[in-house]
């Protein structure tokens, strides 16, 4: 693993996490990769990269690594408590749970049973007796919200969860509940995580104004869409190696993303970038920053070097008519039938 790293680069803004007390790294660094795409050696690379760059802020879930077949489950949270073992208060960690993580029908879920189960081996994946931020990672049908709140309530109050929050809710989904947890006196949800970039838009019509009135923390994924907003791609067969080709996830990227609008639309922005002097991808982050409800985008990497242009976007805001020309060339991805 190699030296231990005692200092951080203190230059990366901190931001106030939604209504809490809390203050959370401009960037937050996604793991969705370690244990799949990247090996230990080159996971714990890109962790050290992240915190010499000043992100302090980790999310994970139990299900991952997305890609691997069932059984694969946990390998990300082993690979991020071997490394943080020893610098554990340096850092904000997040994870989830909702996901399969066993063969019983009971091993899923946001049950009660389910939620202490799922934390409890969370934890020991990540050798540590409290995550910061404990999230069910998508809505459950099959459980009322009233038990998983509850059970969210009481993981806070046991000292083994700071904060709670939710990822790929609807509006109304995230309405309902925060109305629920002040009539039932609990734990609300204070932040979501919501997929957002310039080829998806649509949280913009309704989630990102409740968030905004409720102070809600907003912490999106694929703010590089996948790494198709990095100008990489070109039409044709998908870019083996990349999340658009590689195990079971690579289906929905292609579904998402690999539509020749998009591709037209990248066309459109490559100079665009090149007239501001960044790269696409530093555009694609800075665009995402540039939303005054965005808290903290999520960033991902398959290699070390790939924070950089994310780190450079948090120190280059926009401008606002720049931003403003990016909205229009991008507005019909606020609609449409992209969402899925």
């Amino acid at each position: 693993m190699g030296a231990r790293r005692t200092t951080y680069d203190l230059s990366m803004k901190h931001v106030r996490f939604g209504r809490t007390g809390l203050r959370v790294s401009r960037l937050c660094l996604g793991t969705m990769t370690f244990g799949y795409q990247c090996d230990e050696q080159t996971s714990f690379a890109i962790m050290d990269a992240a915190a010499d760059a000043g992100i302090t802020f980790f999310d994970t879930a139990d299900i991952y690594p997305i890609g691997t077949e069932m059984g694969q489950y946990g390998i990300t949270e082993e690979i991020i408590g071997r490394w943080m073992r020893g610098r554990r208060d340096d850092f904000v960690l997040a994870t989830k749970c909702w996901a399969p993580t066993g063969p019983q029908p009971w091993h899923r879920g946001n049950s009660r049973h389910n939620i202490m189960r799922a934390l409890d081996a969370s934890l020991r994946r990540l050798q540590t007796d409290y995550v910061d931020l404990y999230q069910v990672h998508f809505w459950d049908d099959s459980t009322p919200i009233d038990e998983t709140l509850q059970a969210l309530d009481d993981v806070v109050r046991s000292g083994k969860v700071r904060y709670v929050g939710c990822s790929n809710f609807l509006s109304y989904q995230l309405a309902r509940s925060i109305g629920r947890s002040e009539t039932m006196n609990v734990v609300r949800f204070e932040s979501v995580q919501p997929r957002y970039n310039m080829l998806f838009r649509e949280i913009e019509r309704e989630l990102l104004p409740l968030c905004s009135e409720e102070s809600i923390a907003v912490i999106p994924y694929n703010p590089l869409a996948g790494g198709f907003l990095t100008g990489k791609h070109s039409k044709g067969a998908p870019t083996e190696g990349t999340r658009f080709t590689l195990g079971t996830a690579s289906e929905r990227y292609q579904d998402r993303y690999w539509h020749d609008r998009m591709f037209d639309t990248i066309e459109a922005l490559r100079p665009m970038a090149a007239d501001v002097g960044m790269t696409m991808a530093q555009l694609a982050v800075a665009w995402t920053l540039a939303n005054p409800t965005i808290t903290s985008p999520i960033i991902g990497a398959s290699k070390p070097q790939q924070l950089a242009d994310a780190v450079r976007a948090v120190s280059t805001p926009l401008d606002a008519d720049f931003k403003a020309e990016l909205d229009r060339l991008t507005h019909e991805y606020r609609f449409g039938d992209n969402a899925r």
